[in-house]
Parts: structure tokens; C-alpha cells; sequence
């Protein structure tokens, strides 16, 4: 049984990546299960003297869900070529607990954007970011759901596209595979 837990890179209620991000536990293989992380806005800004005057209560209910997991799976859009920054505060506040529960962890991501990249130009600049954590990437295949307003249908919350519905049910089979190889 292998435990995904995803983490949302947008905090719009309305987002093209929550729908994607929320039609994966449907399109996950036997013996995957999934759970979704709180809002990556539940942490206050990072700050060292935040910090100095104790860890808030929010970053540990975030690393409680990281513990009860076996793998991560971002479902994020793409900011300005780059990562949205509750998505990277979230992940500097992770960072700063001893031991750092995002440390040998295996994750994936998914981009997904209107645009004609859907979000590529962000997968550099995260992998960065979760390597500099010793979390243990999955570069391939990448994901980047591209035109998304016409392959969901926000209203029922769900992927229209079978096209995009089946490479993504498949990238979560190469993923269960990728986190069994490091289950041992």
C-alpha cells in the first residue's frame, strides 16, 4: 500500500490544478491511496523570529500529514515561470524541523496551466527546491497538463479530457512504481 499525499500549489477555490489535483485519488492504481495536505496558506510567512518563539502549530499539523505518507505529489500552476510562494513558504517552514520529514521522501509533480506549456517552465525551478531537500524526484515522465480549460469541466469538478485522464491514471502507476523502488 503506498500513501500519497498531495499538496495544492494554488489557493484559488476555482483552480484548473485543484480539479486535477482532486480527480487523482479516482485515478490512482490499486494499493494507492490518496489524502490532500492542508491549504499551504494555513503557515504564516516564514520568519526566523517566528520561528525563534516556537514552531506554529500549523507547520507541525503539515509535517503530521508529511509522516503519514509515503510519497508527495505536487499539483501546482505555474507563477511567473516559477513556483507559487505559499508553495515554497510551505516548504522553507518544512524545512527548518529536525529531522526534516521532507528528506528521502519520494515526490512528483504536476504542472497544469491554460497555457500552451502548462506550467513546463516551473518544473526546473522545483526540482531545485525538492532536491536541495534531499526528497527523491521523479523526473520522468513529467507532467504538464496544457490547455486545461478544455479538458475539465470546473462545474463537476472532474477531467473531461481521456486523453489527459489516461496519462495521468498512467504517470500514477510509473509513481507507485518509482515509490515501491525506494520502500525497499
Amino acid at each position: 500500500m503506498t500513501r500519497i499525499g498531495i499538496i495544492e500549489g494554488s489557493l484559488r477555490r476555482a483552480a484548473f490544478s485543484r480539479v486535477v489535483a482532486r480527480n487523482a485519488a479516482r485515478l490512482a492504481p490499486e494499493g494507492m491511496t490518496v489524502m490532500h495536505f492542508p491549504a499551504t496558506d494555513t503557515m504564516p510567512h516564514f520568519n526566523q523570529d517566528v520561528m525563534d518563539e516556537g514552531m506554529p502549530a500549523s507547520v507541525t499539523a503539515f509535517a503530521d500529514v508529511i509522516n503519514a505518507v509515503d510519497a508527495i505529489l505536487i499539483v501546482t500552476p505555474e507563477y511567473n515561470w516559477s513556483v507559487p510562494g505559499t508553495l515554497k513558504n510551505a516548504i522553507d517552514w518544512i524545512s527548518r524541523l529536525r529531522p526534516n520529514p521532507l528528506e528521502d521522501m519520494p515526490v512528483a509533480i504536476w504542472s497544469v496551466n491554460p497555457g500552451k506549456l502548462g506550467g513546463a517552465r516551473l518544473h526546473e525551478s522545483m526540482r531545485q527546491i525538492l532536491h536541495s531537500q534531499g526528497m527523491l524526484v521523479m523526473a520522468k515522465p513529467e507532467v504538464q497538463v496544457a490547455g486545461v480549460k478544455g479538458k475539465i469541466d470546473m462545474d463537476a469538478d472532474t477531467i473531461i479530457d481521456a486523453e489527459t485522464e489516461t496519462f495521468l491514471r498512467q504517470h500514477l502507476e510509473a509513481f507507485a512504481d518509482f515509490c515501491r523502488k525506494w520502500q525497499g
